[in-house]
């Protein structure tokens, strides 16, 4: 154990006993544990014998918890920073709190564990060795399709994270933007106890969320196929946005939005549209 560092811990996704002896080593020796849940932290702590201070670090008090933290550790304390599953700082709160120490000269160690990114990735069955995260799509449709539509072209493998309430929207809006034969992996609860994982199609995945409630439950890490097209031109991109937008707004809005976005004529769009090319 060191003294007067900032410990970015990983912690279990789902399964409590996916957590490393260092990390329980760490745990246990630092002074305070700032955990974005307290009562979730409070639960691992216990199953592994540990009863150690905390505070609350979360997205809406990150900003005026971390100065105290800071603080903390100048005067020699070491903090372990967690997050409710997995790594922190991915799709979660921490990025602030690790800011003001790495400016303060704090020595900030990475105690390396499990991730929902990594874990969905090493089990997809599709190509990991270039890919982006996501994280979150937007909530609102139109610009979820535009944030898709963004992505079209992309090469890497995608990851994104869902929720329950919206992945049946989202897996269509996907089908929508890139096709019902882009590859997909639908990685649902994992290393829990009704974990499951559904490869194929969008259009195949998409069948089987929309017919089995079952699978509309839980949280989600979706892992998309690149494109593997040599080319696709900009107005191409653009086409397929106007046309999921079209289900929203007239074909001269969609044309006129899409245009903007892709940076093409929104004549040449619109005709498009009209003429169903």
């Amino acid at each position: 154990m060191k003294e007067a560092c900032l410990y970015v811990v990983a912690t279990p996704i789902g399964n409590l006993d996916d957590i490393s002896l260092r990390a329980l080593k760490v745990l246990a020796g630092v002074a305070v544990i700032a955990a974005e849940d307290t009562r979730r932290t409070r639960i691992l702590l216990s199953r592994h014998g540990l009863n150690r201070p905390m505070v609350a670090l979360q997205e809406h008090n990150e900003e005026q918890q971390a100065p105290g933290l800071i603080e903390r550790v100048s005067r020699g304390d070491s903090v372990a920073l967690v997050s409710d599953a997995g790594t922190p700082l991915l799709s979660d709160p921490g990025y602030r709190l690790v800011k003001l120490a790495v400016s303060a000269g704090i020595e900030v160690v990475a105690v390396p564990g499990a991730s929902s990114i990594t874990a969905a990735l090493s089990i997809c069955g599709l190509p990991t060795d270039r890919f982006i995260f996501e994280g979150f799509l937007p909530s609102r449709q139109a610009v979820r399709l535009k944030r898709l539509s963004e992505l079209l072209t992309e090469k890497r493998t995608m990851v994104f994270f869902e929720s329950s309430h919206r992945i049946r929207e989202s897996l269509a809006d996907m089908q929508e933007v890139f096709g019902e034969d882009r590859p997909l992996a639908v990685c649902r609860e994992m290393t829990k106890q009704f974990e499951t994982v559904i490869r194929g199609s969008v259009s195949q995945v998409r069948h089987e969320v929309d017919r089995n409630p079952d699978q509309r439950r839980g949280e989600f890490v979706l892992v998309l196929a690149g494109s593997e097209k040599d080319e696709q031109d900009g107005f191409t991109g653009a086409l397929m946005l106007a046309r999921a937008l079209q289900s929203h707004l007239s074909a001269s809005q969609a044309a006129r939005v899409a245009a903007k976005l892709h940076d093409v004529s929104r004549r040449d769009l619109y005709r498009a549209l009209e003429s169903g090319d």
